[in-house]
């Protein structure tokens, strides 16, 4: 039998990895197979709630959900969560397509979303279908694609960025050589790098009575510790007047709100850390409800600025990803 190489350049580690054949077991370092299927992928992927969808999202139709054919022997294949908006998928998750395509123009960039009510709900609403991972590999087999390169746009080597893995490594007889690229956070200098980035993105804010509040999601996985880190980072950098809090983890909105008000700051300024400006951006950010971050800090009292778009926008972040997938196609062998 044909011997075909797997390598991964796992987040957090560095580590490379080769498996071979049909045999293949792929894990995190310090998790079991076992463990990794059963985790729940609450995380950092922008979960949304579509089923009462009652707002304008964009025209689906200028978005290019990439699922072509006549992909050739290279793939560059981007793996997101995915977003039900529209216009943010394109400004975004297109965006860095985009980008990826301009750096790497000797492989296909093709798109793969993991969450499927995302992928059904769009058909459903606009008649476009976009390829969730399974059929964006069994696409890549029919073409006839020797390297596959894999880059998820994940903010951290989480639950879903393993399940990935999984998923993937099920093809791992089908390619001449697969490689994967790392969750944007992974290390010290990926941290630094986005610090700049969003602290660049947000000057104009900065003056002295702002205080700059990001919203992640947040995960169950150890992975969390991100959020955590960016803080101390910025905290260490001199940046005191930035926050950052999650949705369904650690730091949470009240954290944050008592960080905020042991300040002496007048305005508050809302932004997405996450890829996309999606559900959790409008709603649990930006939404009218009580218990969204806009209410509850302008109900202590402050001027609330919600600044809608995703990291995905942000040309530096780009760039991030696209030295990520250079870092794996240099691991080829």
């Amino acid at each position: 039998m044909k011997k075909f190489n797997f390598i991964i350049c796992l987040a957090l580690t560095g580590l490379l990895l080769t498996a071979c054949g049909d045999n293949s077991e792929i894990s995190a370092p310090g998790s079991s197979v076992a463990e990794n299927q059963s985790a729940t992928t609450t995380e950092e992927s922008e979960t949304e709630e579509i089923d009462d969808e009652n707002y304008e999202t964009g025209d689906a139709s200028l978005d290019n959900v990439r699922n072509q054919d006549g992909i050739g022997e290279s793939e560059l294949l981007v793996v997101s969560f995915g977003t039900s908006f529209n216009d943010s998928r394109r400004l975004t998750i297109g965006a860095i397509e985009n980008a990826l395509e301009s750096a790497f123009s000797d492989f296909s960039v093709r798109r793969a979303f993991t969450a499927n009510i995302i992928i059904d709900h769009v058909q459903r609403r606009d008649g476009i279908l976009i390829d969730d991972v399974k059929t964006a590999l069994d696409r890549a087999v029919k073409n006839e694609v020797k390297t596959l390169v894999v880059q998820p746009t994940h903010l951290m080597n989480g639950f879903e960025y393993n399940d990935i893995i999984d998923e993937v490594a099920q093809y791992s007889d089908a390619f001449d050589k697969i490689v994967f690229g790392e969750p944007l956070l992974t290390s010290d200098d990926d941290f630094r790098r986005v610090e700049q980035a969003i602290v660049d993105w947000t000057a104009d804010y900065d003056d002295g009575k702002t205080a700059i509040c990001f919203m992640g999601h947040g995960t169950e996985a150890e992975s969390n510790v991100i959020y955590r880190k960016m803080q101390d980072l910025l905290t260490a950098d001199g940046y005191g007047n930035y926050f950052v809090g999650t949705v369904e983890a650690e730091p949470s909105l009240e954290d944050v709100v008592k960080s905020v008000k042991n300040g002496d700051y007048e305005r508050v300024v809302l932004e997405p850390l996450m890829v996309v400006c999606g559900d959790h951006a409008n709603n649990d950010m930006a939404g009218d409800d009580p218990d969204s971050w806009k209410s509850v800090f302008e109900a202590e009292g402050y001027d609330v600025e919600c600044i809608m778009r995703g990291l995905g926008e942000n040309a530096d972040i780009q760039r991030i990803y696209a030295d990520h997938v250079q870092t794996a196609i240099n691991s080829i062998n």
